[in-house]
């Protein structure tokens, strides 16, 4: 795991963070000195709720699928829109999403009158789900080539990058809403192989570059309402390898959670709400 060297990789993507936020939000009036206070803004009761996002945010995994963006009744968008006060007006995430499809597709549904969003995504940026299959197969060359190339966009402030824009741009879309946006689960328990190790070690830096720009953009913009949620916890002692697993290993949904999974995130999801 050399080349990854997250911690030096990220005082520069930290700082270029700021401008990049600034910036976006800064265009559309949003934290502007004109823009309404959090106590001037009406609020419903129920929170009008957007989900966006990729195959995790759809629910692949969950089955029962409903389209061809793999959007199951077991995903957790529709497990949130079961309690009481959360209305679930748009699921738009879809398998396969990046942060770009989020921003050029998806962001679209979203309006002044969406008072919760919720936004699992950059998996896909890094190609998770292919560097898992590599991962698993016999073929170690294999594995650290796609490891390497996911490092590589990490280290470079690529992945950063495209999350900034991507959470400035849903704070403009949607500036009453409060913006949920949460991590991985680490896909395999602790394991002697180094292969299993490094994935492992991927999926965190993932989940620490999603964290630490959400920190960014609540520090540089406080008036744009978003909250990070971590899962790696809620999955601990359910992962692959684990007796009771909450994550697909085989066919079309591997490395998918399971339905149990699901309830997982929504379960800490609900907990910062």
């Amino acid at each position: 795991m050399r080349g990854w060297e997250y911690g030096h990789a990220m005082k520069p993507t930290i700082r270029f963070l700021s401008s990049v936020i600034a910036v976006l939000l800064a265009a559309s009036g949003v934290g502007a000195a004109g823009a309404l206070p959090a106590s001037a803004v009406t609020r419903s009761p129920v929170n009008t709720y957007v989900a966006l996002g990729d195959s995790y945010a759809a629910g692949q995994g969950g089955g029962g699928y409903a389209n061809a963006c793999l959007q199951s009744p077991n995903g957790y968008p529709a497990l949130l829109d079961a309690v009481k006060g959360t209305n679930l007006l748009r699921n738009v995430s879809c398998s396969g999403a990046t942060t770009l499809d989020v921003t050029a597709t998806q962001q679209s549904v979203l309006n002044r009158g969406t008072t919760m969003v919720t936004l699992t995504v950059g998996g896909n940026d890094l190609n998770v789900a292919g560097i898992a299959a590599a991962c698993v197969s016999p073929d170690a060359v294999a594995c650290g080539n796609a490891i390497s190339t996911a490092g590589a966009l990490l280290n470079s402030g690529v992945l950063a990058g495209r999350l900034a824009a991507t959470y400035a741009q849903v704070a403009v879309a949607a500036p009453n809403a409060r913006v949920v946006v949460t991590g991985y689960p680490l896909l395999f328990a602790p394991s002697a192989d180094p292969r299993i190790t490094q994935l492992n070690v991927a999926t965190t830096l993932l989940n620490q570059t999603i964290h630490g720009v959400v920190a960014q953009t609540q520090t540089t913009s406080p008036n744009v309402r978003i909250v990070y949620v971590d899962v790696s916890a809620a999955f601990a002692g359910h992962a692959i390898g684990d007796l009771v697993s909450w994550v697909n290993f085989a066919g079309p949904d591997a490395f998918h959670p399971t339905p149990a999974g699901y309830q997982a995130y929504a379960a800490a999801i609900q907990a910062v709400l």
